[in-house]
């Protein structure tokens, strides 16, 4: 036993293992996210980005999108915690600008003395019946939900969840039963990721295309009229196509970024209460 100890030493010593390597964080993880509390930093707010294309971002990327924020970083494909900046995403190659950014900078500029962490997790074309335990979404021949999962649970080794940002509804417009899939969905999450209390936002979808505008309307009165606690939803009004009537333009993205961020205080802030 001695000889092993030593050895052991020796090897951390010289950095042959490093216990602050990836391999050694996932030897030290656990299938549920509750049990990496002790490792979790409580000024590192955490928070996961889900839904479909207008969630991965299609805008095009500019010089902002390069403009890094010093205390707001991303989950890379790699689970690497790297500088948030666009594309965050990394469903399709089109993924670009999305709301995303613009909710991690306006979060940290408005609470200097933490960190934000933004997990990337739509999946661009998936509905919401994708978003369950062992569903593939074809297209990209992912597994949403089990992927997403699995990025949550290496991310709450470092920090700690603070809410789960939606936008999803264009592949379902003509769902009947979105509202009670979305209420399942919310529910699933708060407990796969113990997190009971987490507020979940949802955004209405925008009125980009004449053609679908009465199934847009219909559709938005079921992800406003959902009645949860620590449920919000926040408007679609307003903002612009990038010219294909179907994905917001990257200004546009940006202030789907700053609603989601105005939202988001406001529910922690009236939970603090």
């Amino acid at each position: 036993m001695k000889r092993i100890l030593i050895l052991l030493s020796a090897l951390l010593l010289t950095g042959i293992i490093n216990p602050t390597s990836a391999r050694a964080q996932e030897l030290r993880s656990d299938d549920s996210p509750a049990k990496a509390k002790s490792g979790q930093d409580p000024q590192f707010h955490l928070y996961l980005l889900i839904g479909q294309s207008n969630m991965a971002g299609r805008g095009p990327v500019d010089a902002e999108s390069k403009a890094a924020h010093p205390r707001v970083l991303m989950l890379n494909k790699a689970k690497e915690w790297v500088p948030a900046t666009d594309p965050m995403h990394f469903d399709k190659p089109a993924a670009a600008v999305g709301p995303g950014l613009a909710f991690g900078k306006q979060m940290a500029e408005d609470n200097p003395k933490v960190r934000i962490g933004l997990i990337p997790c739509a999946v661009g074309g998936s509905a919401i019946r994708s978003w369950t335990p062992g569903a593939e979404d074809k297209a990209t021949k992912t597994h949403p939900y089990d992927d997403m999962l699995e990025r949550a649970k290496v991310a709450l080794q470092a920090g700690e969840l603070k809410g789960i940002l939606w936008h999803q509804g264009e592949s379902d417009l003509k769902s009947p039963g979105y509202g009670k899939d979305l209420t399942e969905l919310v529910e699933r999450l708060r407990k796969d990721l113990s997190a009971p209390k987490v507020p979940f936002i949802a955004s209405e979808l925008s009125p980009l295309n004449p053609a679908s505008a009465a199934a847009v309307a219909e559709f938005n009165k079921i992800v406003r009229g959902l009645n949860m606690p620590g449920y919000g939803c926040i408007s679609g009004e307003g903002l612009e196509d990038k010219g294909d009537k179907l994905h917001l333009s990257t200004a546009s993205a940006r202030t789907l970024g700053k609603r989601y961020a105005e939202k988001m205080k406001s529910m922690q802030a009236g939970a603090q209460k």
